[in-house]
């Protein structure tokens, strides 16, 4: 499903970004950085959207209800491409619990789809979020290993802008695991063993939250610049695309630029100290990325979605 060629109308798009955040709280079990980063991010875009910053509190009240919402989406598009996001947001952090599967089930039921085929994106979601993390990396000692682990960080990061502006559900939701897997490189370069439960704190302790980071993509998506465009443009409007992405681009920029601080210090840097270094990394990963529309539009014409699990086992 693609959000370029089937765009929504205002309550249709109110109402996908609403039932993103139902499906990020339907485990009851948020951490606070991950509700803190979902308000930031709907209050971002109340500019855009006047009524955002009020359904998100009617979200949070329980005024707003998965049966509600699915009445205004009226388009069989709008319908699976609500459902489909709904199901990589469950599936963001790694883990469907019991709830959030009985919140999936009630969605699909609501909004009338098949169950073959929205079974079949689901098992899609999770066979990609569950991708190993890679195999051993020995250590690299020599006085390149710097210069080596800024292209891996850039690398991944034009990578994960050019997935970004990909119409495409999974492709946003590949951008999470594609981090995980750039961090547990860069730990592995410098000796470190790291398992996805290490690295998702990791990410926690910087600010970065998985389910909220995929909630933002789709808002952006829905909301943003991506989403107004003339259907039809899309690959002669890449490049004005990739200029604007901070989600992909910046975000990853910076996680790598803190994991290889943090890996060098011997995992010594105290919290306050990780995120000083990701605040500054995420500023100057924004500066960057405007220089890198070009590659990053490039990446974006050769990724096939339909590839994104053996593109993460490459990477």
């Amino acid at each position: 499903m693609t959000i370029e060629t089937q765009p929504l109308n205002e309550q249709e798009q109110r109402a996908a970004v609403c039932i993103c955040i139902l499906a990020a709280y339907s485990d009851g079990a948020q951490v606070e950085v991950e509700r803190a980063q979902i308000q930031r991010i709907i209050n971002g875009f109340a500019e855009q959207h006047a009524d955002l910053s009020s359904a998100y509190q009617d979200v949070l009240e329980g005024k707003l209800s998965v049966a509600t919402l699915a009445k205004q989406l009226e388009s069989g598009a709008a319908k699976a491409l609500a459902y489909e996001m709904a199901v990589c947001v469950c599936n963001a952090d790694g883990l469907v619990t019991d709830s959030e599967k009985q919140f999936l089930a009630t969605l699909r039921r609501e909004l009338q789809l098949d169950a073959i085929s929205a079974d079949a994106h689901q098992q899609t979601a999770q066979a990609l979020i569950a991708q190993p993390l890679g195999g051993p990396t020995p250590p690299v000692i020599d006085a390149n290993r710097d210069a080596d682990l800024d292209r891996m960080i850039l690398n991944a990061a034009i990578l994960n802008g050019a997935l970004e502006i990909i119409p495409h559900t999974l492709a946003t939701m590949a951008i999470v695991p594609l981090q995980m897997r750039l961090v547990y490189n860069i730990g592995n370069r410098y000796g470190f063993s790291l398992d996805r439960g290490h690295i998702t704190d990791f990410l926690a302790t910087v600010g970065v939250g998985l389910t909220s980071q995929v909630v933002e993509g789709y808002t952006e998506r829905l909301i943003g610049t991506f989403a107004r465009r003339v259907a039809g443009g899309f690959l002669g409007g890449l490049i004005g695309q990739a200029a604007g992405s901070a989600f992909g681009f910046a975000t990853t920029y910076a996680v790598g630029q803190v994991a290889k601080s943090y890996y060098a210090s011997g995992r010594t840097l105290t919290t306050a100290q990780l995120k000083d270094v990701f605040t500054t990394m995420l500023q100057q990963g924004k500066s960057l990325r405007g220089g890198y529309a070009g590659e990053i539009a490039a990446k974006a014409r050769q990724v096939n979605v339909t590839d994104l699990m053996p593109l993460i086992r490459s990477v």
